[in-house]
């Protein structure tokens, strides 16, 4: 086949120096599955977002990082969303993803076009498995009392699995230096798509930081996935009151900052929101 046509943005940010920078196709008919990993693996970014037009106004969307395909990517859908937008018009967006069906509303914003995801249903797993919480430690080089008593290590999902750990100063989340190795096999064993490192700056703002060893990539600059897992732990946690906002800054200590914003309701999905804009395309796109 021809090759696709690849838009570069970068997701949850309204400057390219910000933000995560993600590969969208918006027409990745007749792409096969390996074709999509070894254009995701040329481009390098953190995940790369494929659009093909599906059944009953959906888009079917698949997701794919240097390493393999993942079930959902938040700031790719924010991405893939603001980039039909701009072709089409925005509106209302219907992407059915591996993980389920993911409503994106996309809007004119004085700075753009923003959009806003809605999750598919979240849950917190009731316990970590058995030895987890010392083997990421370990390999992350914290140690148990640099942890958030606060809020305790869970793994929470929202279309992908996330391992939530809190620390207790912004110094400890500003050192960042693990085992890539060691925290890629454990992340895969366990099925989690990152580590979600988080520090709260305010009753309703964080920093956060995200390893993505498991899709081959050190850290991501901005996790919409995760922080929508992330809000729906701070809800079953009663760390909040819901219904609320929070702010979620990311990519900080990367040089990339990104803004997140999330909306956790009473009961239900997670409401993931910003923006996106056009970037240049990387040296290694051709």
């Amino acid at each position: 086949m021809s090759s696709p046509h690849v838009l570069h943005y970068s997701a949850f940010t309204d400057r390219p120096e910000g933000g995560n920078p993600t590969g969208v196709v918006l027409d990745a008919s007749g792409m096969a599955t390996a074709d999509m990993q070894a254009l995701a693996t040329r481009l390098g970014y953190s995940e790369s977002i494929f659009v093909q037009p599906g059944e009953a106004g959906a888009f079917d969307v698949r997701y794919f990082s240097p390493l393999d395909e993942v079930p959902f990517c938040g700031h790719a859908t924010i991405a893939g969303a603001v980039a039909l937008a701009q072709r089409d018009g925005p509106g209302t967006l219907r992407f059915r993803t591996r993980a389920g069906l993911v409503e994106v509303v996309t809007a004119r914003e004085d700075a753009g076009i923003g959009a806003t995801l809605t999750s598919v249903a979240p849950h917190v797993l009731p316990a970590l498995p058995p030895g987890l919480l010392d083997q990421a430690l370990t390999r992350l080089r914290w140690s148990a009392d640099e942890l958030d008593p606060a809020l305790p290590p869970a793994i929470a999902y929202a279309g992908a699995r996330h391992l939530i750990l809190a620390a207790a100063t912004r110094q400890r989340l500003a050192r960042l230096d693990y085992d890539f190795a060691g925290l890629k096999a454990l992340t895969q064993a366990h099925e989690l798509a990152t580590v979600a490192l988080v520090w709260r700056v305010s009753e309703h703002a964080f920093a956060a930081r995200n390893p993505f060893p498991a899709g081959g990539v050190v850290e991501d600059p901005a996790t919409g996935a995760a922080a929508a897992a992330f809000g729906a732990y701070l809800r079953a946690l009663g760390a909040v009151q819901a219904p609320t906002d929070l702010h979620i800054v990311q990519g900080e200590d990367m040089g990339r900052p990104s803004q997140l914003r999330v909306h956790i309701p009473a009961a239900g999905p997670i409401r993931v929101s910003g923006r996106a804009v056009p970037i240049p395309a990387p040296a290694q796109a051709g």
